[in-house]
């Protein structure tokens, strides 16, 4: 096993390298018009466990699995076990938008890494994880032709054009304890770090009128603090009902923008703005956010679970590189509260099962409905999705070692609103579970 785990650690260090060399080189990780405001969209915390649960975690303890959702969970464990969990998403997208009558249609998929995260126990009832994953992206990439005639008529085709790419990530490590056999407390400390570039282009197709180039690449890195509970009550004989909350405190970001523009001409440009904005923590910064659960489970056949998330962003300063968008034409963006409900359950018809497999497999089903962390209009339109999601988790060798998968259907956009993007989705997630018992000394006769 720890053969295995150096494997795994040296294809984890491939994948990333490979996806920033992806990065550099202008492809997508993520795809979505609406990443174009604020530092994108924002990822759903967990690991293929949880997401194929509708995204629950607040109030689940699952010895068999790492639930990076509440720090407090990873005292749910073998005291003796080394736990490690990798994953990737695939994410196939279909967009839609009807603009003066005119259907638009378009698709993308994309690939990236989820998570890496590892478990192991520091002193009896307490343990630890550390990990990465990625906490938002930008990727997005349209463009427009002017139709006012009488622009046209003056200046001849116009064509504005818009990209973005990037994203950022977090670095995160925790340690919880477990008193009295009922209260798991946990904390933990998150880095934050990224870079984000958006573009924004005006060409003219008249020779003798200068086009404009002008973006900016936000550089960001920043910390904070994340703090769980959850308390595990016995009912009746296997029957146990948890309560889970988590805080996240605000993070005051640091870094630098470097904001441009320049009037194109040929093979000749002149800089008509040229800024170096430097961070100090004031400027911008990400919500807070708040979670609380409650879940019954019965030992390790079932449970079910329904969470709530809230997140405060209205003062995180984003809206000054929020601008207007195509979401809906001629729309600009406001940091608002975001909220997410989200219910789920798993299911193990026998894990003891000898004779049928498939009766050993955990089968697991949610729904969730999130509210995005921005509106649009000022405050009066609001972004939406809404999805189900299916999961499982195949056993293979011995331990708890398996691999786990996650299907995420869902929709994003505006149901009353079709002059905006309707953002079609199907996510697959796929994480690799490795166990093993790793603190026992050999003993000999």
């Amino acid at each position: 096993m720890k053969v295995t785990c150096r494997v795994l650690l040296s294809t984890v260090l491939l994948f990333f390298a490979w996806s920033g060399a992806s990065a550099q080189d202008g492809a997508h990780n993520a795809f979505s018009p609406y990443s174009v405001y604020g530092v994108g969209n924002i990822y759903k915390d967990g690991t293929a466990f949880t997401k194929g649960m509708g995204g629950i975690g607040v109030a689940t303890r699952n010895r068999r699995y790492i639930n990076t959702m509440n720090p407090a969970a990873v005292t749910a464990r073998d005291s003796l076990s080394f736990m490690c969990d990798f994953g990737v998403t695939e994410n196939n997208q279909v967009f839609n938008q009807t603009i003066g009558g005119n259907k638009l249609k378009s698709a993308n998929n994309t690939f990236n890494i989820s998570d890496f995260v590892i478990t192991v126990p520091i002193w009896k009832s307490s343990a630890m994880m550390v990990g990465i994953s990625p906490y938002s992206d930008v990727g997005y990439d349209f463009s427009r032709i002017e139709t006012d005639e009488s622009i046209i008529g003056k200046v001849n085709n116009i064509t504005y054009q818009s990209y973005g790419q990037g994203g950022t990530y977090q670095l995160f490590a925790g340690a919880a304890a477990t008193f009295w056999k009922r209260l798991s407390v946990g904390a933990e400390f998150i880095y934050y770090f990224g870079t984000i570039d958006k573009v924004s282009n005006t060409v003219f197709s008249d020779a003798s009128y200068r086009s404009v180039n002008s973006g900016y690449t936000m550089q960001l890195y920043g910390y904070t603090g994340k703090f769980g509970l959850q308390y595990e009550q016995k009912l009746r004989n296997n029957l146990y009902m948890t309560f889970g909350a988590t805080y996240k405190l605000k993070s005051n970001m640091h870094g630098r923008v470097n904001s441009y523009s320049y009037a194109v001409a040929s093979e000749l440009s002149d800089t008509l703005k040229a800024d170096n904005t430097v961070l100090t923590g004031k400027e911008l910064r990400f919500g807070d956010e708040l979670g609380i659960g409650v879940s019954l489970k019965a030992g390790e056949d079932w449970s079910v679970e329904f969470d709530y998330l809230r997140s405060d962003w209205r003062k995180s300063g984003f809206d000054s590189f929020g601008g207007t968008s195509v979401i809906g034409e001629g729309s600009t963006f406001k940091s608002n509260v975001s909220q997410s409900f989200r219910a789920g359950f798993d299911y193990t018809p026998n894990r003891s099962d000898i004779r049928y497999y498939m009766k050993r497999v955990t089968y697991r089903g949610g729904v969730y409905y999130d509210q995005e962390y921005y509106t649009l209009d000022p405050g009066k339109r609001t972004v939406g999705a809404v999805g189900i999601t299916l999961g499982m988790t195949l056993p293979v060798f011995k331990w708890y070692n398996g691999f786990t998968f996650g299907l995420d259907f869902g929709r994003k956009g505006n149901m009353k609103d079709r002059s905006m993007v309707g953002e079609h989705y199907a996510t697959v997630y796929v994480s690799m579970n490795l166990h093993d018992i790793w603190f026992v000394k050999n003993q000999y006769k």
